[in-house]
């Protein structure tokens, strides 16, 4: 499997099914709506499937967004260290 299929099964099984480690991170705009609301947010980050090439150029699923009551919501996954300090690239470099 190449390494770009691997971060995208390693998303995906995250955003899905919390599979793996990781944490999840909100806006103080999302903390601060109805529990009910958050619940329907996450459950459509965890069955976003509306990946094109103009949203995931890299073929990663590692971000989306889609329209929430009004608003724009964006989702995003990143990688970082084990305390959380740093970002760390997962992209490949290209030779």
């Amino acid at each position: 499997m190449d390494s770009i299929a691997r971060i995208r099964e390693q998303n995906d099984a995250f955003r899905t099914r919390f599979a793996g480690e990781g944490r999840i991170f909100v806006t103080s705009g999302i903390a601060q709506m109805r529990l009910d609301q958050q619940a329907d947010i996450m459950h459509q980050v965890h069955t976003f499937a509306e990946y094109t090439p103009e949203n995931d150029p890299h073929g990663e699923h590692d971000f989306g967004s889609f329209e929430y009551d009004g608003k724009t919501i964006f989702w995003k996954i990143d990688c970082y260290d084990r305390a959380l300090a740093t970002g760390r690239p997962i992209r490949p470099t290209r030779r």
